[in-house]
C-alpha cells in the first residue's frame, strides 16, 4: 500500500509540475476571489520574512525543491543551495527560473536518498506532510545528518483548510493522512497528505534535537524554524 501511494505521489508530481505554480499563485482552479486570495498572499508574505530572518548563511540544502518558488527565496540568504526533487520536471522548471549557478541540483528520491554533508540551513517547504507517519523518525533523521552542530531547519507546510486546494479537490478527514488530487485533465492520483499541528510537529522535531518554533500564518501554512543542538 505505501509503495502505491508513493509512487503514485511521484508520478503526480511529475505530471502536475506545468500546472504547479498554479495553485501557489491561485490562478485558474486555485482561485477563490479577491478576498481569499489577498488572505493567501498576505501569509505568503509572513512565511517569506520568516525565512529572511534566519540571515545570510553559505550552505543550504533544499528537500522537494519543486518548480524553485522557495529556491529563490533561499538564493536570497545563500551562498549556495543544493536542490533536491525526486521530478526531472519540476527540476526544469527551477533551473529555467532561477538561472543561477549558486543552484546545484539532483534528481532524487527523498525516500531513499541519504544525507553525505552537513549544511548551515535545510528547507523543506511542503514535503513534511506528504511523508507517510511511518516513514516520518526516518526522514527527520536524515534531516538531521544534513544540519551541522548550531545549524537551522526551515519548515513550511499546509494547515487543514479547504479554500488552500483547487475548487474541484475535496479534503476529506484530516487523520486520513492521504487525499485525492486532479490535475487540469482530469487524471486522478492518491498522494500522501498529513496536516500538522504546531505542538505536535514541535514535539517530533525535538526528538532530533531540534528546539524549534513553529507558528500558524493565519488560515494557510504553519512555518517556522529551528536550531539543531
Amino acid at each position: 500500500m505505501i509503495h502505491s501511494i508513493l509512487q503514485q505521489q511521484v508520478d503526480y508530481y511529475r505530471a502536475r509540475a506545468g500546472e504547479y505554480d498554479d495553485w501557489f499563485y491561485r490562478r485558474g482552479r486555485y482561485d477563490r476571489g479577491n478576498e481569499l486570495n489577498e488572505r493567501w498572499f498576505t501569509e505568503v508574505a509572513v512565511v517569506k520574512q520568516s525565512l529572511a530572518q534566519i540571515g545570510a548563511c553559505d550552505s543550504v540544502l533544499e528537500l522537494a525543491c519543486g518548480t524553485g518558488l522557495w529556491t529563490g527565496e533561499l538564493l536570497k540568504v545563500a551562498r549556495q543551495v543544493t536542490a533536491i526533487d525526486a521530478s526531472e520536471e519540476m527540476i526544469e522548471i527551477n533551473r529555467r527560473r532561477c538561472r543561477s549557478p549558486r543552484v546545484e541540483y539532483q534528481q532524487r528520491d527523498l525516500f531513499s536518498w541519504e544525507p553525505d554533508r552537513e549544511f548551515d540551513l535545510v528547507a523543506v517547504a511542503f514535503w513534511l506532510s506528504h511523508v507517510p507517519p511511518d516513514l516520518l523518525d526516518a526522514f527527520l533523521d536524515k534531516v538531521r545528518r544534513s544540519v551541522r552542530a548550531g545549524g537551522r531547519l526551515f519548515l513550511v507546510d499546509s494547515l487543514f483548510e479547504a479554500s488552500s486546494t483547487a475548487r474541484d479537490h475535496v479534503l476529506r478527514d484530516q487523520e486520513q493522512n492521504w487525499q485525492l488530487r486532479k490535475l487540469d485533465d482530469g487524471r486522478e492520483f492518491r498522494v500522501v497528505k498529513v496536516f500538522y499541528q504546531p505542538a505536535e510537529l514541535r514535539e517530533r522535531l525535538a526528538r532530533f534535537g531540534f528546539a524549534a518554533t513553529l507558528l500558524k500564518s493565519g488560515c494557510y501554512f504553519l512555518y517556522g524554524s529551528g536550531t539543531r543542538s
